[in-house]
Order: C-alpha cells, then sequence, then structure tokens
C-alpha cells in the first residue's frame, strides 16, 4: 500500500504540475520573477505571445501596490483588477511562497525556460552615510509605509510615537505619504485598508508637527501637486512654512514648464500669500502642523542623554550650484540643529542581488542591462526598478515593462534565443520545489486569502484587514491542492 501510494502521488504531483505545460506545449516558457507591477506588467505583454508562470516571494501578489501605496489612494489601487485578468489568463500561471535565489535558483530556472524576466523590484534602503542613523527612532520611510501597510517584515516595527516633531529626510511623493498618515485624522484613517495594529498605534501618537526636509530647492521638490495639495488640505493642519525660501520664485516661474509651474505656484500660494479669512480660521484651529525646508542635507543623528534614541538632527545648510533640475546642492558651511524625537528617510529604495549567478551593478543598484537584456546573459532580462532604478510611477513602471517584454519576444522570433527545443517551464520546477519542503501559493488560492482579509476588514468596518504573517497567510490556504492552477 505504501508503496502504491507513494507511485500515485507523484503521479498526481507530476500531472498536476505538468498539466497546463502539456496542454500548451507548442507556447514558447518565460518566467517572470516578481509579482509586482513590473512582473505582472511584463507578464500582460508577454501574454500575447508566450506563456508565462509568475514566481512571488510573499504568498500575495501585488508588490508595492499593495505594500506601498498609501492606504488613503485606494484609486491607484484599481490596477489590481488589471492584474487580476493577467494572473486568470489561460496561459498564465502565478506561484506565491516562492523565494527565487533560495528556493529556486535563477540557473535552475534558465533550464526549465526559455526566458526568465527578473522584476522583483527594490526591496532595500538607501543609506544616508551619517553618523546615528542606527539610533531608535530612525526609521527608512520603506520600512515605515511597510509597517502601516501590512509588509510581513515590518509587522513588529513598533515606531516611536511619543514625540511632538517628526522630521522627514527628502521631498518626494513617499516622503509626503508618509507626513500625511502621520498627521491624518484616524477617523479618516479607519476607512482605508491600514493595518489595525498601525491605526492603534497612530490612535495614541504624540506626534504633532511633521518637518519635510529637502538638500535643493522649491524649483526641484520631487513630489507632485496632487500630494502637495492633500497636505495643504488637510483637515486640523497648518502649514509651516518660511517664506524667505521662496524668494525669486515668482520671477521663475516665467520660465518653468507648466507641471512644475502649477507645482511651484501652489507653495508660493501656501508660504507666501496671505490666505483668505476661512483658510485663517482653519490654520488658526488647526492642532497640528506641517512644513517644507530646503537646502538642508544631513550630517548627523543626534542622540539624547540616553545616547539610546534620537533627540535632534544637524544639518548643513547648501546653496545651489546651476539650475532646475540639473542643479547641485552644494554646503555653505553653516551648519543648523532641528528637535526632533523621530528621524524618517525617505531618499530612496535600492534592489538587492538575489543570486551571485546575475550580473549586478552594485553602485546603481541595477541589473546591467540594454533594454531589459541582461549583460552577458542571454535569455536573462529585467524590467522594472531592477531594470532602471527607483524611479516613477506605475505608469512609468508599465511602459519600462512592456519594453522589456518586447526584448524577449524580438529575441524569440528573430532566433537570437532558441525557442524550438522544449523546455519542461513549471513541470520541471515543481518537483525541485516540492523536495525541498516549498510549497507554493496559486492565485486561487491568494483569492481565498483576499476574501479571509475582506471579511475580517467587514467586522471593523474596513475595506480589508491584512493578514501581517506568511504562516497565517498560509494556514488560511487548504494545503490540498496548494500552489496549482488548475
Amino acid at each position: 500500500l505504501r508503496v502504491e501510494w507513494r507511485r500515485s502521488r507523484s503521479e498526481v504531483e507530476g500531472w498536476i504540475w505538468g498539466r497546463r505545460s502539456a496542454s500548451s506545449a507548442a507556447h514558447q516558457k518565460v518566467c517572470v520573477v516578481g509579482g509586482g507591477p513590473a512582473g505582472f506588467y511584463t507578464a500582460q505583454h508577454l501574454l500575447k505571445d508566450v506563456q508565462v508562470d509568475i514566481y512571488e516571494r510573499l504568498p500575495v501578489p501585488f508588490g508595492l501596490v499593495r505594500f506601498g501605496v498609501a492606504p488613503d489612494h485606494p484609486e491607484v489601487k484599481n490596477v489590481i483588477s488589471t492584474f487580476t485578468q493577467t494572473a486568470h489568463h489561460a496561459r498564465c500561471c502565478y506561484y506565491g511562497n516562492v523565494n527565487v535565489g533560495t528556493d529556486v535558483s535563477v540557473e535552475e530556472l534558465r533550464e526549465a525556460y526559455h526566458a526568465v524576466v527578473l522584476s522583483y523590484g527594490a526591496e532595500g534602503n538607501r543609506s544616508m552615510g551619517v553618523p546615528g542613523e542606527d539610533l531608535e527612532g530612525v526609521y527608512p520611510a520603506k520600512d515605515f509605509v511597510g509597517w502601516y501597510n501590512g509588509l510581513p517584515s515590518n509587522r513588529e516595527l513598533n515606531p516611536g510615537l511619543d514625540c511632538e516633531t517628526a522630521v522627514i529626510l527628502g521631498q518626494g511623493n513617499v516622503a509626503l505619504d508618509v507626513a500625511r498618515i502621520l498627521l491624518s485624522p484616524i477617523d479618516e484613517l479607519k476607512k482605508t485598508d491600514i493595518t489595525q495594529r498601525s491605526l492603534d498605534a497612530l490612535a495614541q501618537s504624540q506626534v504633532r508637527r511633521v518637518l519635510i526636509v529637502g538638500r535643493r530647492g522649491p524649483l526641484q521638490i520631487a513630489g507632485t501637486i496632487k500630494e502637495l495639495r492633500e497636505m495643504v488640505n488637510l483637515p486640523d493642519t497648518k502649514p509651516e512654512m518660511v517664506a524667505s525660501e521662496f524668494e525669486g520664485m515668482a520671477e521663475a516661474l516665467k520660465v518653468i514648464p507648466r507641471p512644475r509651474k502649477r507645482l511651484t505656484e501652489l507653495m508660493l500660494k501656501t508660504a507666501v500669500d496671505p490666505p483668505a479669512e476661512k483658510e485663517r480660521q482653519r490654520r488658526q484651529a488647526a492642532s497640528r502642523s506641517w512644513g517644507l525646508r530646503f537646502l538642508r542635507s544631513p550630517l548627523e543623528v543626534l542622540a539624547g542623554p540616553d545616547g539610546a534614541r534620537v533627540a535632534g538632527i544637524r544639518l548643513a545648510v547648501n546653496r545651489l550650484e546651476g539650475t532646475g533640475d540639473g542643479s547641485v546642492a552644494v554646503p555653505t558651511g553653516e551648519v543648523e540643529t532641528m528637535d526632533c524625537g523621530l528621524v524618517i528617510t525617505s531618499i530612496g529604495y535600492k534592489s538587492l542581488p538575489i543570486d551571485p549567478a546575475v550580473p549586478f551593478d552594485p553602485r546603481k543598484a541595477i541589473v546591467p542591462n540594454s533594454l531589459g537584456r541582461v549583460q552577458q546573459a542571454a535569455g536573462l532580462y529585467c524590467s522594472g526598478w531592477l531594470k532602471t532604478g527607483p524611479v516613477g510611477v506605475i505608469a512609468t513602471t508599465m511602459n519600462n515593462s512592456f519594453d522589456t517584454a518586447h526584448s524577449v519576444v524580438e529575441d524569440l522570433t528573430s532566433g537570437c534565443l532558441d525557442a524550438t527545443s522544449a523546455k519542461p517551464g513549471s513541470t520541471g520546477i515543481g518537483p525541485l520545489l516540492d523536495k525541498r519542503g516549498v510549497k507554493p501559493v496559486s492565485f486561487s488560492d491568494w483569492e481565498k486569502i483576499n476574501q479571509e482579509e475582506r471579511r475580517r476588514g467587514a467586522a471593523q468596518g474596513k475595506p480589508r484587514e491584512k493578514l501581517l504573517d506568511v504562516e497565517e497567510m498560509l494556514k488560511t490556504v487548504p494545503l490540498l491542492g496548494r500552489g496549482f492552477l488548475m
């Protein structure tokens, strides 16, 4: 009986992994590593021509759309419906809970597929490189965002919010998102899919003042007008700007491009123009404040009397050399100190290498490539931030990923890649994962997790309550049949 069971189990597993592959053997097989926006957009474009398997480290898909987009920006997450359509495509299969580089190597994927596209994004944090950045109370924005958005690796962050002033270094949209979440009324956040754990912490927060600091001037701010307008209109807050930092801006408006002009006009109106009576009263009644500070670069994070926790930050005062986006911040020699109990660094994400077999440029933190083709590695490609660095918005990633997909298809059809030989695809990878004790999560399994999160959220009057622990996610999915899209 034991021998018969083992034989039958092996046959069933081979059938499960191979059913879809056998039914579409005529298609070339491409593997996409990463189930975020870059991965799904790459797969979407590839599915016009080939069969695609998506491998994702976490059980749940969508990457930064799930874990990076601010909870009070649900409209940005509408793209999930497009990704879901891609996952349901007859030639697409999603395998979550598979850590490429650990559970299976890139070389093993290259042996099983005609082409492999690396689209796993930027999971690292850029360092300030100044003394004191490891003090308690200093957090990368990526980790802080992951904390309130339910990223499993950040669920235990427990940021100290028992201070009056927070300083955010960086002036991009992530910095503005963090500032808004810190100062938003709790009743507004309760309507979002922010995690209950972070909501409870924010409800007890003592932060009343947030300063958003940039190394260059108002004309170089990286944030966009939508996010800045949200700060200007945030209930129970008032702007705290330094009017002198905007000297000469009115003249500059005559020559700058329209998007930058509208953003600068909003900053000028907020910082310099006397408010109308209704706005004046609103500001007067506000219990919290926020402000932009320009031409400042971090020199040192200062510890309090205990030597362990942040109590302030020392900043270099800069001047600009050059004009426009090409201007460079140069220290003047002047230094100033800001008192604060919380520092959040929003100075950029960076990609990390996942496999020594993959070329990687540590300085640029990207995989060296030409139009998505990894240098000196035929059949290996990259898309998204791993290809370009962390730049642009979701639409930028879409175009970037479509371009890589075009390169893959071009190479398959032109003969640059051998597309005539049969490749096993997931049929070859499945048994490897099984031997290593890895249980993949299919897209239909994710939909069970999704249903559970929505059920928990509905019980609290929220769109969803995210599961924060990978093991808890896996317990939501029945063991039988896990990982196989039938």
